[in-house]
C-alpha cells in the first residue's frame, strides 16, 4: 500500500478513537492488526480490529500507572525522556521521519519486537497534526517493508496502539505509540515460541535488540517484490 493509501486507515483509526471513546462506557479503545496465518489469522488479506470497553486492560494499565509516576515526578513524559536517550545511542534506532522514530525497545521480548514512537508529546491520535498523519502512515509502511525484506516473505506480526484512556479525564502523562510485536526468529519458517521457562518464570531473548536493529537497519528500504520487478 502507498502511503496515501495507509493515511485513509490512520484517519479511519482517529474517527473510531473518538466516537467510540466519546461514549460514557467506554473507558478504553484498543486498535490493532494481526497479520499472518502463524498469528491465527484466518483472512489473508490485511485487516485490523478495534475493541472498545469498560475497563481498561493489563498491559496499558501498567503503562497508565508508569507514565503517571514518572509524570508527576519530572514533568516530563516518560518516552520523551527515553526516546531523547535512544537518538543519543543510536544503536537501536531503526529510521527516523520529521514526526516519528521507530526503534527496537532495550526491553524487547520478541526477535523483532519495535516501536513506533512520536517525537511530540501525544496523549492521543487525536492530538496529531495533519502532516503527523501522513508521517504515521510513511512510518508504518515503512517499517512493515523492513520486515517483510528480512525474510522475503509477508511477515506476519501483531501491532496495536497503546494510548490514553477514554475516561473523560486529562492525561498529560501519557505519550501514545505503536507497538510491533511479530514471531518470527531466524527464518520465514521458524517461530519464536513462549514455552517452559518462558511461560512459568521469564521470557528469554533469542536475539539482542541491538542485533535486531541493525539487521534491520541495513536492509533495502525498497520492498523486495520491487526490486525483482524492476
Amino acid at each position: 500500500m502507498a502511503s496515501e493509501d495507509i493515511r485513509l486507515v490512520v484517519d479511519a483509526w482517529c474517527q473510531e478513537y473518538e466516537e467510540l471513546g466519546a461514549k460514557p462506557e467506554i473507558n478504553h479503545v484498543q486498535i490493532f492488526e494481526n497479520k499472518g496465518f502463524v498469528m491465527g489469522c484466518s483472512n489473508p488479506h490485511p485487516h485490523g480490529q478495534i475493541w472498545a470497553q469498560y475497563s481498561i486492560p493489563d498491559e496499558p494499565y501498567r503503562k497508565q500507572i508508569n507514565q503517571k509516576k514518572y509524570f508527576e515526578k519530572y514533568g516530563r513524559t516518560l518516552l520523551s525522556d527515553y526516546l531523547e536517550k535512544e537518538l543519543v545511542k543510536k544503536e537501536r534506532i531503526l529510521f527516523e521521519n520529521e514526526h516519528f522514530v521507530a526503534l527496537i525497545p532495550f526491553w524487547a521480548v520478541w526477535p523483532y519486537e519495535a516501536m513506533i514512537i512520536p517525537r511530540r508529546a501525544m496523549a492521543s491520535i487525536l492530538d496529531m497534526t495533519d502532516a503527523e498523519r501522513d508521517g504515521l502512515a510513511e512510518a508504518y509502511r515503512e517499517l512493515t517493508i523492513l520486515y517483510d525484506n528480512l525474510f522475503e516473505v509477508s511477515f506476519p506480526y501483531s501491532a496495536g496502539i497503546h494510548q490514553a484512556p477514554t475516561d473523560g479525564e486529562a492525561h498529560p502523562e501519557w505519550h501514545w505509540h505503536f507497538v510491533f510485536l511479530p514471531p518470527l526468529l531466524r527464518s520465514a519458517t521458524v517461530k519464536k515460541f513462549m514455552v517452559g521457562y518462558e511461560m512459568l518464570a521469564n521470557p528469554q531473548r533469542d536475539i539482542t535488540p541491538e542485533q535486531s536493529a541493525k539487521r534491520l537497519r541495513e536492509l533495502p528500504k525498497t520492498h523486495y517484490k520491487d526490486s525483482v520487478v524492476s
